[in-house]
């Protein structure tokens, strides 16, 4: 560490540096992991893809994720949250692809196209406002949605992003400065931790309403693996680091969005 860092730390004061945002980070970052390696052999409908597209991006989330912890540790709050928005982005085009293609795929049309395209490189995703109202706009959605907008939460994160990507108020681009003493840098590092959350949250609760299957855990596939006979209705098995993140985040923060994910779901969730 140079002197500029120990300055750094200084300036940022010890309830920054030692603030339960970067251990919070750590658990999405491994979260993510361990998503990835889990349903890595999904087979991958709806496109010419060999491997389940889903484990290459949230092995690419993960990354964002550890970016964002990085930044932040540095007082880049600014930084941080221009990294933020490309976490939501990605969690919005992750949800938009599983349910494109869900909506598009059929016996006569095993390929879809557009993604297909998409993943090839000769095509663009559609922007963020096609995206998010394709799936605000979608019935298979419509109880999670009717939860997660029932307030203006999301359009004040997503709005809190633009303007620090875009430096839309001079208090934007003073969060980035780790060598002044910034009275309201815990209060913005705050609002960013709380912001962190939702964006997880929201993920999580789409993800499984779609493809409900990713919360297997792999102790059925370990069972045919081994030649035994897989135990009763272990299918259904949840997977031990997704039914601790049901438990401790979105039924500790959003009982209802937990509700409605396990009504939804065959898989056991506790």
């Amino acid at each position: 560490m140079n002197i500029s860092d120990l300055k750094s730390d200084e300036n940022l004061g010890k309830d920054f540096v030692e603030h339960e945002v970067f251990k919070t980070l750590t658990y999405y970052a491994e979260f993510y992991d361990s998503l990835s390696f889990l349903i890595m052999n999904w087979i991958a409908h709806g496109t010419l893809a060999v491997y389940n597209l889903d484990t290459y991006t949230y092995s690419s989330i993960k990354g964002t994720i550890e970016s964002i912890n990085d930044v932040l540790k540095k007082g880049r709050i600014n930084d941080a949250y221009a990294l933020l928005r490309k976490y939501y982005d990605s969690t919005l085009i992750n949800i938009y692809v599983n349910l494109f293609i869900k909506d598009h795929m059929s016996l006569e049309n095993m390929i879809v196209k557009q993604i297909d395209d998409w993943i090839k490189g000769i095509s663009r995703i559609p922007n963020y406002r096609v995206i998010a109202k394709y799936i605000k706009d979608s019935p298979r959605l419509k109880e999670i949605n009717e939860l997660l907008y029932k307030d203006t939460t999301y359009e004040r994160i997503r709005e809190r992003c633009n303007d620090n990507t875009h430096y839309n108020f001079y208090r934007n681009l003073l969060l980035n400065d780790n060598q002044i003493v910034n009275p309201n840098r815990i209060k913005y590092l705050e609002l960013l931790s709380h912001d962190i959350e939702y964006i997880f949250i929201l993920h999580f609760a789409y993800l499984f309403s779609i493809n409900d299957h990713y919360m297997m855990s792999s102790d059925y596939i370990d069972y045919l693996d081994v030649g035994l006979t897989p135990e009763d209705d272990s299918q259904y098995w949840v997977a031990g680091f997704i039914q601790e993140a049901y438990n401790k985040i979105i039924k500790a923060k959003r009982p209802d969005i937990a509700d409605e994910i396990k009504r939804n779901s065959s898989m056991h969730l506790e």
